[in-house]
């Protein structure tokens, strides 16, 4: 069969490796891609949120599949658009994107279905929310509603940081459309843990745990990002912590969509909280994390188009999911600067250090082709990926993997996966 995958980043490349390994699979496209995606598909530069380009491409190659990766697109209806070509589509309808694509409806959802999450407000101006936070508990949190690339929160300290953050979205608009609306909510303290789960509109199937490091800088310090770094699986999601997510959150959220006419099929991200008082929501995601899809589509055993069809065939509760007994470490090689100002256009040096080494991968986030080599053209470059026999050796064989490329403005954090230590 003949598979296009939507997206250009180190997600879409960690997916393409995934659906490269599948014995079904003759032909993958990418668009637009990069330059390590290119390596194993072929690239069309077409922008992901060209929706009539994409599906044209995909009907002029026959595609079969069409795995739409990152988040814009589907929160802009690129499932609808396709199926109604006649394509068949891996990702949530527009309908079911919402999920993601607006924080005030997931709030609203989960506390409409009495799902775990932090208590919070809704704000539609910039005057009500000043207003509200005068009188709020501190820290507090600000969301963007809309898409913002992972940025669009705001922890804040103060009263004054508080305001500060409302005018950077609502007025300012540092977030663009995403800061129409704002969502406050309290601060929960407690380890993070992120889940994807395959989901077919009813059944839903969790894949091992893992862990992000959003912040820019060693210590979970600066700006925060798209993601830094991650491992999996995360020492601290129990099998009991598990078992209460899948009654208390994972099922009653595909349940929830459904009755609200919103039946979601594909990937569920649950960026958890396991406060003291039990594990809560922080956000919904309508798609494969980026970095997470890095750690955990290496180590699972089954294969990904299987599990993908079943998913838009509704016979997910057919399939046995499962993932390998060992661990996996991410570490993001980004461009000095990251994620406010930086150059690009720099060759990347050592790429093939990786070629022919098990349990080793270099997913591209940010290159592209240059008079014949392959250049940064992001903020994120690189994702180095380290599987081990569990995560202290899956950390060292990452962080030993960084140092086999090279390009000038290089920068990682040194402390990705830290966290284990204190497992």
């Amino acid at each position: 069969m003949k598979v296009l995958v939507v997206g250009g980043g180190g997600r879409e490349h960690a997916i393409v490796t995934k659906v490269h390994q599948s014995s079904s699979v003759d032909k993958i496209y990418c668009v637009p891609g990069n330059a390590g995606i290119a390596a194993l598909a072929e690239c069309e530069n077409i922008s992901v949120m060209d929706f009539d380009r994409i599906a044209d491409y995909a009907l002029e190659k026959k595609v079969d599949l069409v795995i739409v990766g990152p988040d814009d697109p589907l929160v802009g209806g690129l499932t609808d658009h396709l199926e109604a070509k006649g394509l068949r589509v891996f990702g949530p309808r527009k309908n079911a994107a919402i999920l993601e694509g607006s924080k005030a409806f997931s709030k609203d959802l989960m506390k409409k279905y009495g799902i775990p999450t932090a208590a919070y407000e809704n704000f539609d101006n910039a005057e009500d929310a000043m207003k509200y936070i005068e009188s709020a508990q501190m820290p507090i949190v600000l969301k963007a509603d809309g898409l913002a690339l992972g940025k669009g929160v705001l922890i804040c300290s103060s009263i004054d940081e508080a305001k500060d953050g409302v005018r950077q979205i609502m007025i300012d608009r540092k977030f663009g459309d995403a800061g129409n609306r704002l969502v406050i909510e309290e601060f929960m303290q407690g380890r993070e843990v992120s889940v994807l789960t395959f989901v077919d509109g009813k059944t839903i199937k969790p894949m091992t745990s893992a862990q992000d490091h959003k912040r820019a800088l060693d210590n979970d310090e600066g700006l925060n990002t798209g993601g830094m770094g991650t491992f999996s699986p995360s020492p601290f999601y129990t099998k009991e912590i598990s078992e209460y997510c899948q009654k208390n959150i994972f099922e009653p959220t595909v349940a929830a969509m459904a009755r609200e006419g919103r039946e979601f099929k594909g990937i569920i991200f649950f960026g958890l909280m396991l406060t003291k008082s039990g594990p809560k929501v922080l956000e919904y995601n309508a798609r494969f994390g980026d970095p997470e899809a890095q750690v955990v589509l290496p180590r699972m055993n089954n294969d990904i188009i299987e599990v993908m069809n079943a998913c838009i065939d509704g016979t997910l509760d057919k399939i046995d999911l499962s993932f390998e007994d060992n661990a996996a470490v991410c570490v993001v090689l980004a461009s000095e600067g990251y994620p406010v100002k930086y150059e690009k256009g720099f060759e990347i040096k050592g790429l093939d250090a990786f070629d022919g080494k098990d349990g080793y991968f270099c997913f591209h986030a940010g290159s592209a082709f240059k008079d014949g080599k392959i250049v940064t053209n992001g903020g994120r470059v690189l994702g180095i990926t380290a599987v081990g026999k569990d995560l202290k050796k899956a950390r060292a064989n990452a962080y030993e993997a960084v140092k086999w490329v090279d390009f000038e403005n290089k920068y990682c954090r040194s402390d990705i996966g830290r966290a284990i230590d204190e497992a």
